[in-house]
């Protein structure tokens, strides 16, 4: 595990469960017996939404297919990228027509959009990651959701059998450093998911003291309490950083 970052399901060894996954498998569960889903795990960043992702997908048993979207450049527009997406996920199972596209997805209880799709260059430092495109074309990448977007309309019938997982973030650079919309901006965060939950299902990862402070000693033992809390000040909640701060002596 690179940064204690999770990036697929074999690197996900060391789990603490908390008040935020058992929501998420209360949500999972639904799945197998419900087609077009689409559920939203939002997250401050260091919270562990791909750790929690991989951890129910396992315990449940689900049968999911990862998207991955290897860029070869980042100098791509968004119908560069959108087409690639496509022609990705056509390549890992194998097929050639956006028909078979739908029923090869439809085989499983969701398709999952997470790490392998978003920082696809930690996996591979040749290839480009959908998150370092968004933020080297700034707010020119929001035509790629709008083409999601009109996708998904334009084939809403074939989408309503497929179930659908997307580990949502949106970075907003303020005052030099990256904030969450959904989780790092108060109130219009709040304001963010409220809207979120109307068209879709959203579950939040986020921890109480007591919780963060038994993540982080599951992964560093000889750590005590007081240590994290103060880290905890300095980082909030979020696993993630404290373990790499802690680690680092930062």
């Amino acid at each position: 595990m690179n940064g204690y970052k999770v990036k697929d399901q074999e690197e996900n060894q060391t789990f603490v469960v908390t008040r935020s996954y058992q929501n998420l498998l209360l949500t999972f569960q639904k799945l197998p017996d419900h087609g077009g889903r689409i559920v939203h795990v939002v997250g401050a960043p260091g919270t562990g939404k791909s750790t929690n992702i991989y951890s129910a997908v396992k315990e449940l048993g689900l049968n999911f297919y990862e998207a991955k979207l290897p860029l070869p450049s980042l100098d791509l527009n968004s119908q560069d990228v959108f087409n690639w997406m496509i022609e990705s996920m056509k390549k890992d199972l194998g097929v050639k027509s956006h028909e078979s596209l739908f029923d090869g997805l439809k085989k499983f209880d969701a398709v999952l959009f997470a790490d392998q799709f978003h920082d696809y260059h930690f996996i591979n430092e040749e290839c480009a990651g959908f998150s370092q495109w968004t933020d080297y074309n700034g707010f020119k990448s929001f035509n790629f959701y709008l083409m999601c977007i009109y996708g998904y309309l334009k084939h809403r019938n074939e989408f309503k059998d497929v179930n659908m997982v997307l580990q949502t973030a949106w970075r907003i650079n303020m005052g030099g450093k990256k904030k969450d919309l959904f989780t790092d901006m108060g109130c219009l965060s709040r304001l963010a998911v409220a809207l979120l939950e109307i068209p879709f299902e959203v579950v939040e990862i986020s921890y109480s003291e007591e919780e963060t402070i038994n993540i982080v000693k599951s992964h560093l033992s000889d750590t005590n309490s007081d240590e994290v809390k103060c880290y905890i000040k300095k980082y909030g909640n979020k696993p993630r950083f404290i373990c790499q701060a802690i680690k680092t002596g930062l």
